[in-house]
């Protein structure tokens, strides 16, 4: 199962999509991206979710902020690594974010909450500009991607126990499907497929890298 593939970057690169177009540089300004999410309209994303669950365990609501950080006309993701010794994706990149709280108001509350415990990003340095749909992870957590316009400067301020890292990827890079590559493995006897976008020694993949085509998907639309 994808959640559980130990070293997935070691498993062959099946294709590259470099055959379908990058988002335009215009669409990728904070402006842009305030304007298409505050005209979203009806779509459907790429991916639902990772497909086969771990059995015997119940679904949990999260979120995840999808930081995007304003560098004038320019733009990158704000992205994690996460320590070796978690329980759920252990030392994989991620977006800052996690189970929804009883405490939390909403989705958008709990990606707040989270970034301000798990990299220190203060909320008055985040404006949120929408929601991608829900993904379900493998490990049955449904989470909704809060995609937000992050604005500098801000100190990172890292979760030890949560937080190996945390480093930022141009979101242009992001949004080009050259540097989308695919991967098959074989797992509990069914092919499965999933998706990386390596970043310098960074490999981003799993459901991260689904969301990141999720709104690859939803900034292409016309």
């Amino acid at each position: 199962m994808v959640a559980r593939i130990l070293h997935a970057e070691a498993i062959p690169v099946a294709g590259v999509d470099s055959h379908l177009p990058p988002v335009p540089r215009s669409r990728l300004t904070p402006a842009a991206l305030r304007a298409r999410f505050a005209a979203a309209g009806d779509w459907q994303p790429e991916f639902a979710g990772d497909g086969r669950l771990v059995a015997d365990r119940p679904s949990a609501a999260a979120a995840v902020l999808v930081p995007i950080v304003a560098h004038g006309d320019a733009a990158s993701v704000l992205l994690t690594r996460r320590t070796d010794h978690l329980r759920d994706h252990a030392g994989q990149v991620s977006f800052p974010g996690g189970r929804v709280e009883p405490d939390d108001a909403d989705a958008v509350a709990t990606a707040l909450r989270e970034a301000e415990e798990e990299v220190g990003l203060g909320r008055d340095r985040v404006e949120v500009i929408g929601c991608l749909p829900t993904y379900t992870t493998v490990t049955h957590f449904v989470v909704t991607p809060v995609v937000a316009i992050v604005t500098p400067p801000f100190e990172p301020r890292l979760d030890p126990f949560e937080v190996a890292a945390a480093f930022e990827v141009p979101l242009e890079f992001l949004m080009d499907p050259a540097n989308h590559r695919r991967h098959v493995v074989e797992a509990a006897g069914a092919s499965r497929q999933f998706l990386s976008m390596p970043w310098g020694e960074h490999f981003i993949w799993g459901a991260t890298a689904a969301m990141l085509r999720n709104l690859y998907r939803f900034l292409s639309r016309a």
